[in-house]
């Protein structure tokens, strides 16, 4: 089996930039991952009928979920319900790495 596998220490995002790449894409799951460089933001949004999953790879990101905000550091995972607004910023020096899964994807079921 061959694998196709986004090269993450590419990633080098800028002061306010964000990079993603797709990981995997199978009819039902969408894995991405995203680097935002210092003071990056990936805005506020939702999925009505999945669910997402950040893993945070490297550094240290402020996850934005509804109205809270919460600092999670590398290794760690954060959960996002079906419908509930989520997001991401980095308010630290360094890059930030994480990936987002979503499952299912929208229109799958």
């Amino acid at each position: 089996m061959t694998l196709d596998r986004l090269d993450l220490a590419s990633f080098d995002p800028g002061d306010g930039e964000v990079q993603t790449g797709e990981l995997v894409v199978t009819d039902d799951v969408l894995v991405k991952a995203f680097a935002l460089g210092p003071g990056a933001t990936l805005d506020p949004h939702e999925h009505g009928d999945s669910t997402n999953v950040f893993h945070v790879l490297d550094g240290e990101v402020t996850v934005l979920q509804g109205d809270d905000e919460e600092r999670v550091a590398a290794p760690g995972v954060v959960l996002h319900e079906r419908g509930v607004p989520h997001g991401a910023r980095n308010d630290t020096d360094d890059a930030v790495v994480f990936t987002a899964s979503l499952c299912p994807l929208p229109g799958s079921g």
